[in-house]
């Protein structure tokens, strides 16, 4: 008899699927909403749902979730999936949610995962029948809802935050599964260690389906002897080998992930700003992306605090493009730590957006008469270049008192450097040239 024939007769339905929380105290990792008094508990204990767009990282629970509250309420319960489903199946759903409330006075939940994958002629279609308590719409989303769900639909709905399941809870799951005879694979006698459990537990990266589909692959290759199911490390390694971390290109995990490689450069903290980089590499980001990112950084956080802090993101740069990893990865930890460790400044940024802001607001003024060059007959008598001051003819390279802006903005300031690092110096040596202008002035 082989092992297939050995096991349990559940059927093909994937283990995640059968251990799926019968309850909502079952629900792992969402304390911050499921536990007594906490929002979310509230309304499902008092059987008054609302419409609602749950959104977290795969694996948290948003279906599972979503599937208790209709059952919890005694509601009947809709499941489409934004992929498959158009406009068609929107009105095919309200029509039924319509005969329900009709016909048995009860509302209908109607779920729709993937929901950001609506466009919005799609999600215009639901406003009206969740307004008027048709149905009550539950969303879930892996993506930002401020970003791919409309304002119409978001103001009709409450947004709760799934968060990734921690290291703990993932193997409570785990166990569960492994001892459960009736859902789990409690009757294959699996011998797993401890050490092994956990190292399923940190494959799986915060996503109980995940964990789940890593244990199911373990019982299907695990040597059966005497009855038993005999998992060795070699085969956990097998198993887990190759296993991405959660690191959704251009997706919102993608954006946090670089925003705190950015924020903990921007706050001195190497160490940290470590961390992501390599947390960032390990999720299989380009690092020519984050090779420019960190030329962002040297130029908007350090600036002239430490001039060297460009030229050494620039060289990381180039060495990731000429040579690739490690050595380009290596490269880019020595400018990221570099820059962490620089003194800041973002004095420059921001006299820029300041300038732009003025150059966006006068328009075009014109160059000062001054200022032009006058390579032509014409031009010198149109007076372009006359009274011109040529600062290197002047006291100390300074023409003092000179108006380099259009006569009609005045002498606005938009760079004021920061005491620290180069732009101490560069600060003194302003300040001096702003006494010669006023002594420039009074005579």
């Amino acid at each position: 008899m082989t092992s297939e024939t050995m096991k349990p007769d559940i059927g093909l339905q994937p283990l995640a699927d059968r251990m799926r929380p019968a309850s909502v105290d079952d629900v792992a990792g969402q304390d911050h909403l499921l536990a007594p008094g906490k929002p979310l508990r509230r309304a499902i204990e008092s059987e008054r749902l609302h419409s609602m767009i749950l959104w977290g990282p795969p694996g948290t629970g948003k279906t599972t979730l979503a599937r208790l509250m209709a059952a919890h309420a005694g509601a009947p319960f809709i499941s489409l999936s934004a992929v498959f489903a158009g406009v068609k199946e929107i009105r095919a759903a309200v029509t039924e949610a319509e005969r329900t409330l009709r016909e048995e006075g009860r509302r209908t939940v109607l779920f729709i995962d993937e929901v950001h994958r609506f466009n919005k002629a799609q999600q215009d279609a639901l406003l009206h029948h969740v307004e008027d308590g048709t149905f009550i719409l539950i969303g879930a989303t892996t993506e930002n809802p401020s970003f791919e769900l409309n304002n119409a639909l978001l103001s009709r709905a409450r947004v709760y935050v799934l968060k990734s399941v921690d290291a703990t809870a993932l193997r409570r799951i785990i166990d569960r599964a492994v001892s459960d005879e009736t859902r789990g694979l409690g009757a294959l006698h699996m011998e797993i260690a401890v050490e092994q459990r956990d190292r399923l537990a940190l494959a799986a990266d915060g996503d109980a389906r995940r964990a789940l589909n890593l244990l199911e692959i373990l019982s299907d290759l695990a040597p059966e002897h005497d009855g038993h199911r005999i998992v060795t490390d070699a085969l956990v390694s097998e198993v887990i080998a190759g296993g991405t971390r959660r690191f959704d290109k251009g997706g919102d995990i993608f954006y946090d992930q670089i925003s705190a490689l950015h924020k903990s450069v921007r706050g001195s903290a190497p160490d940290a700003a470590l961390y992501w980089l390599c947390r960032m590499l390990d999720g299989g980001c380009d690092p020519r992306y984050i090779a420019r990112r960190v030329v962002r950084m040297a130029t908007e956080d350090i600036g002239n605090a430490d001039p060297r802090a460009l030229a050494l993101a620039m060289n990381a740069w180039d060495v990731q493009e000429r040579l690739g990893s490690p050595e380009g990865d290596l490269a880019l930890a020595q400018a990221v730590v570099y820059l962490a460790c620089a003194a800041k400044s973002n004095a420059v940024y921001a006299a820029y957006n300041t300038a732009l802001k003025d150059a966006q607001r006068h328009g075009s003024l014109d160059v000062p008469l001054h200022l032009r060059n006058a390579p032509t007959s014409l031009m010198k008598n149109l007076e372009y270049g006359r009274h011109y001051r040529y600062a290197h003819d002047e006291a100390e390279g300074y023409a003092a008192g000179e108006n380099y802006f259009p006569d009609a903005m005045g002498k606005p300031r938009y760079y004021f450097p920061v005491p620290r690092g180069l732009e101490t110096k560069i600060g003194e040596k302003l300040a001096h040239l702003r006494e010669l202008d006023k002594k420039h002035e009074k005579t």
